[in-house]
């Protein structure tokens, strides 16, 4: 199931949309104010995020700026200000989508689809097969390769997912941090260690020397895709 979050201060709003939205089988989270955002983003990793703009505190602006520092989450706002720099503002900050209040509920869930869409691995990368075991980006699960799940927790999880999509590329710990912990881990870079020791155990054939999730020591880290198949000459 996809996960939304709602932002939005008026009770009446995040209760229609939790409605709607889950009678179409999405899990759906709430927030009132930006602050709140910030940290169920940070601790959930929803799917797609639903702000407005006129927030107590923190406002809508500043929400989408503070997340697209550290997530690529795709972001739909839902305001009463309707005007053209107020739209412009939002996308620049980070927005994907923009639709004003009121507003008809057809037309909000095709928007939030649509994003959904977009932020969803292509069909040629749904998918990463190794000779130990198989990434499904889409099911959001490892198997074995006779179809056996492999239990990860949610970081561990976050952690494949972070990398794998990455394949090849060097992350740096400061970019996993903030991308599964959040902005305020940035130098928590003890957390990486211990859950990545737990992700090798149970997904590289030798954990002690890692084939897949390969750590360059003073840099990052980077998941070795899979070697490509020789082509017959």
């Amino acid at each position: 199931m996809q996960r939304v979050l709602v932002v939005d201060d008026e009770v009446a709003i995040r209760r229609a949309l939790g409605t709607n939205l889950r009678a179409r089988g999405y899990t759906v989270d709430t927030a009132e104010t930006g602050e709140h955002a910030i940290q169920l983003a940070a601790r959930l990793h929803p799917d797609l995020i639903i702000v407005d703009l006129g927030l107590p505190g923190t406002d809508g602006i500043t929400v989408i700026r503070s997340l697209r520092t550290w997530t690529s989450t795709p972001i739909v706002v839902l305001s009463a200000r309707s005007t053209e720099p107020d739209m412009v503002a939002a996308l620049d900050a980070g927005a994907d989508d923009y639709v004003a209040k009121p507003f008809g509920m057809s037309e909000l869930l095709a928007r939030v689809r649509a994003a959904l869409r977009r932020g969803s691995p292509t069909r040629a990368s749904q998918t990463i097969v190794t000779d130990h075991f198989t990434i499904d980006f889409l099911a959001k699960q490892v198997t074995e390769p006779d179809g056996t799940v492999i239990r990860l927790t949610p970081t561990e999880w976050h952690l494949v997912e972070r990398l794998a999509l990455n394949a090849g590329k060097l992350v740096t710990p400061r970019q996993l941090l903030e991308e599964i912990w959040g902005p305020a881990y940035a130098e928590a870079s003890n957390y990486i260690r211990v859950h990545l020791a737990n992700l090798r155990r149970k997904l590289e054939p030798t954990p002690s020397r890692p084939r897949y999730f390969i750590t360059e020591p003073g840099m990052g880290y980077r998941f070795e895709p899979p070697d490509e198949p020789e082509v017959p000459g």
